[in-house]
């Protein structure tokens, strides 16, 4: 049944391929719906897959369930994409399902294929946090735009606590979270798609923040031909390394408590760091166009006598200081991993696994469950030099999505689109740009690396939306605009709203260019900037 499945994957490849070329004016029109064809896909056979319904939905009257565990649904923006409200919805046909490769596997999905005007085309989208659910928000968008629309639990519904605790003594449920779930479910949706519509996607697209990140760099390394672009937005891509940083961090706090920063010292902190660099990219607009330009010490802001308001006592310069500074093996030095960047200090205060007390809960939820399989592991024992070997060996490459082999995916022509704010106050900014060198370098002497992949820091964004900076924008046009019409993305421009309106845009550059002021007209305005390299 396996073998069978993948060679119709095959068959419906070839035929998006030749569809391709027809795809601008093809998708001005659906292909015809029959009136029944939405509830006959609960028959449709697919191996390892129970479709558990198949339900027609009218314009605006989708619902969340209860409870629903992916946040709180608001329409508005969020990062790059806008949240459709629910009664914006256009109709569809929602299917449900599940998944079940292996034993102990249960893979659940949700499909949303557009009534009318289907563009022909599929957008799997990313979950965030430690997934376990379907992110209803982020299938918005997409449905709106006419795509066939599907996310994954990734394997199983975790409830309003997040933890990996579900992988203890479940080695496969860890597979399917790390990159099974949405291999499976990209198949099986890709099949749904040509039973619905008579016809596969010419095109498949992903789009994921954070762990939807994390996804879509798994994607591109290990099933190179599932998508023809992927969009990757803050990865925890280099996820035991990062939930190491995050130990550092609270070990550091639990041996000095007294170091803890509070948000309004963290404001002020903010506020120094400005002075100190806001006007090295030659704008003083608040905000750090490349952060690593700033070498601000906080030890220039520390009390001359005790706990005074507008400075930093020594214990929390230290511990300031550990929050800038990378996690490192104590024996070779070596970066386990990069700090985070000055310029954003007030988003420590929410940010994962950082500027917290102890009683908080305790950090390396991944590292306890997932890797060292031990519910009583206690975080303070964590060996940065014997335990993060162990970690990664463990990891084994099946969550970890580190590896700079992206030769297939972009032989194939598909696409990377990366960005990271660089204000992320939980995932290192610095840690998408050492992946990017890490890519440049593994593909040098096979062809340009910007035809296939861009990156775009984001000055001012917070972790995946968020900030001071303009931290709005349109990645999937961006993306589509590459793929389709072959215009690699040389600028996106990012809006910043306040108080329901426009205040601000300016360009987002691929890296390593950055947004230069030309020296004329207002510096809230995009088109006064230029991209080049400094």
């Amino acid at each position: 049944m396996k073998h069978r499945s993948k060679t119709i994957l095959m068959v419906l490849g070839v035929l998006a391929a030749a569809r391709l070329a027809l795809l601008p004016t093809a998708a001005t029109s659906s292909p015809s719906i029959a009136a029944d064809s939405c509830e006959s896909l609960r028959a449709l056979k697919l191996p390892d897959t129970t479709i558990a319904s198949a339900d027609r939905v009218a314009a605006g009257a989708f619902r969340l369930p209860e409870p629903y565990f992916g946040g709180s649904y608001s329409a508005g923006l969020r990062g790059g994409q806008p949240v459709v409200a629910l009664a914006e919805l256009p109709a569809f046909c929602r299917v449900q399902g599940v998944i079940r490769p292996v034993a102990d596997s249960e893979i659940g999905f949700e499909l949303w294929l557009p009534l009318a005007n289907w563009n022909r085309k599929l957008m799997g989208v990313g979950n965030g946090g430690f997934a376990g659910y379907i992110d209803y928000q982020n299938m918005s968008s997409p449905l709106s735009r006419g795509y066939a629309t599907v996310c994954t639990d990734t394997g199983y519904r975790r409830g309003a606590v997040q933890t990996m605790a579900f992988v203890l003594d479940h080695p496969q449920k860890l597979i399917d979270f790390g990159y099974r779930a949405v291999h499976e479910t990209t198949m099986k949706a890709k099949l749904i798609v040509a039973a619905f519509y008579s016809q596969p996607p010419a095109l498949s697209y992903w789009s994921g923040s954070s762990q939807g990140g994390r996804q879509a760099l798994m994607e591109a390394q290990r099933f190179p031909s599932d998508y023809d672009g992927v969009i990757v937005g803050n990865p925890v891509s280099n996820f035991d390394h990062l939930q190491a940083s995050h130990l550092n961090k609270r070990i550091a706090l639990d041996k000095k408590p007294a170091g803890l920063v509070p948000p309004e010292k963290l404001t002020m902190l903010h506020e120094a760091v400005l002075q100190a660099c806001d006007a090295l990219d030659g704008v003083k607009d608040r905000i750090l166009e490349d952060p690593r330009r700033c070498d601000f010490d906080p030890a220039s802001i520390e009390c001359k006598g005790g706990n005074e308001t507008g400075c930093l006592t020594s214990a929390q310069v230290e511990i300031v200081r550990t929050f800038y500074s990378p996690t490192v093996n104590p024996r070779t030095k070596e970066v386990i991993y990069p700090g985070l960047e000055r310029g954003e200090e007030p988003g420590w205060s929410q940010g994962v696994g950082h500027m917290r007390t102890s009683r908080s809960r305790a950090p390396g939820d991944y590292l306890q469950f997932a890797l060292f399989r031990d519910p009583a592991w206690d975080y303070k024992t964590f060996d940065f030099d014997r335990d993060m070997a162990k970690a990664d060996r463990l990891d084994g490459g099946v969550v970890a999505a580190v590896s700079p082999e992206l030769r297939e995916f972009f032989q194939h022509g598909g696409k990377l689109l990366q960005y990271h704010g660089w204000g992320d106050e939980s995932v290192s900014p610095r840690d998408s740009i050492n992946y990017y060198t890490r890519v440049r370098d593994a593909y040098a002497g096979h062809g340009r690396l910007e035809d296939s992949y861009r990156l775009f820091m984001v000055p001012g964004m917070y972790h995946s939306w968020g900030g001071d900076g303009p931290n709005t924008f349109d990645p999937l046009s961006a993306m589509e605009q590459w793929v389709e019409h072959r215009k690699a993305p040389d600028r996106m421009v990012a809006s910043r709203w306040t108080n329901g309106r426009v205040d601000r845009t300016r360009p987002l550059c691929p890296y390593p260019q950055v947004a230069q002021y030309t020296g004329a007209g207002s510096t809230d305005v995009a088109d006064n900037f230029i991209c080049q390299s400094r």
